[in-house]
């Protein structure tokens, strides 16, 4: 991912009118219609490598940029950082979550939980990077900077406001509860997945947001050619059984995840779990009678298809991608700080269920593994936040007034 970049050769930007972004896309310009800056032809997305999510998100823009025939470079902003501090910084988090939860807790309370209460920023640390970053956008002659990643946003955001990057940044907030180190007011543009998240940033920041929904491959959308052959598997793990996925994400992190995965078992479902990396849980779930682990998973849009439902414990990459695939989410005992925290939002938008206690879950599962009005109502709600192109939006951000 951190390859050299190579110098691009020069390129000529796009024509300078467009229609709004709410406009039909017919290729005709309403009436009224008014012109706009033109297209930015170079992104610079700036991932970190915590988890698969964020990367995930940055391959996802990079792929669409490419496919409109612009340039597109990602960087792991961990990478930037001196003195091995990206590497420390994720193995601790990694460690933390998997092993002592409740230290990151006091984390993300400290520095992370919004508040009016004063908290110490990231931007100290993200200001580390600001050397590479700017050799990079000098290298990638980049248009616009893209970041996906909270830290990243402060590095973006610091240059904005001090006048050294000049070229926009919008920020791609990946989280249904933002927390403070996503949001500053450098950053010209922040594009969020819901309307409320986007008028809370808004008024916090006194800066442009708005709600793009999830970014998400095309191939969640529909169901594709590997589907059959999850099901044929499912079939012959445990015959007759409705498949329930029970993402530990990447790393494979999670409260308890053996007892779900067995009582889940012991109430007629046939529990997926995704181990993500973590082959110690995956040996613990190995001889469980009708639980399935199918280690790292490369067709995660063929598995969501195949699944009735999704038990999730982080808000993450993984539950957008199955609200794509019309498969219900159900949270339960999420991770602690924005895990949590985004479990909750989920729910309390509607497009998720939260189960506080196992029996909870049972019933959940019950209801909305079972074809039916509820079923189709909490499908529903969940693709209707796929309500714009946060790539296209990005690729038009600019310089936003400064106070």
């Amino acid at each position: 991912m951190n390859a050299p970049v190579p110098d691009p050769p020069a390129r000529a930007h796009a024509p300078a009118s467009e229609t709004p972004a709410d406009a039909p896309e017919t290729g005709a310009r309403p009436p009224g219609a008014v012109s706009r800056a033109p297209e930015a032809e170079r992104l610079l997305v700036l991932s970190a490598s915590m988890g698969a999510g964020h990367d995930t998100v940055a391959a996802e823009l990079a792929r669409r940029a490419r496919a409109a025939g612009k340039e597109a470079h990602v960087v792991d902003v961990l990478e930037l950082l001196p003195y091995g501090l990206g590497s420390g910084l994720r193995g601790f988090y990694q460690g933390a979550v998997r092993h002592v939860p409740w230290v990151y807790a006091g984390i993300y309370d400290f520095f992370l939980r919004p508040g009016p209460s004063p908290r110490p920023s990231g931007t100290p640390l993200a200001r580390l990077a600001a050397g590479p970053l700017m050799e990079l956008v000098r290298r990638t002659r980049a248009d616009v900077v893209v970041p996906v990643f909270h830290l990243a946003a402060q590095l973006t955001g610091h240059l904005r406001a001090r006048g050294v990057l000049e070229v926009p940044s919008a920020v791609v907030v990946v989280d249904f509860a933002v927390h403070r180190q996503w949001l500053h007011p450098g950053n010209d543009l922040h594009l969020c997945l819901t309307q409320e998240t986007a008028r809370q940033v808004a008024r916090g920041l006194g800066r442009p947001a708005e709600a793009t929904g999830p970014v998400v491959a095309p191939e969640f959308f529909a169901e594709g050619p590997g589907t059959a052959g999850w099901r044929r598997r499912f079939e012959r793990c445990a015959p007759g059984r409705p498949a329930v996925l029970v993402s530990a994400g990447a790393w494979g992190a999670g409260d308890r995840l053996p007892g779900t995965a067995r009582l889940l078992a012991a109430h007629g479902f046939l529990p997926v779990v995704l181990c993500g990396r973590n082959e110690r849980l995956r040996r613990a779930l190995a001889d469980v009678p009708q639980v399935l682990t199918p280690g790292w998973v490369t067709d995660m849009p063929g598995l969501l298809h195949a699944c009735a439902a999704l038990v999730d414990n982080a808000a993450g990459q993984t539950a957008v991608q199955a609200l794509a695939a019309g498969v219900p989410v159900v949270g339960h005992r999420p991770l602690p700080g924005h895990g949590a925290e985004g479990v909750h939002r989920m729910a309390a938008l509607g497009v998720s269920e939260q189960a506080a206690d196992d029996a909870a879950l049972v019933r959940a599962l019950d209801r909305l593994t079972r074809p039916g009005p509820e079923r189709e109502r909490r499908i529903a709600a969940g693709r209707a936040l796929f309500r714009g192109d946060a790539l296209a939006r990005a690729l038009r951000a600019t310089a936003a007034p400064r106070p």
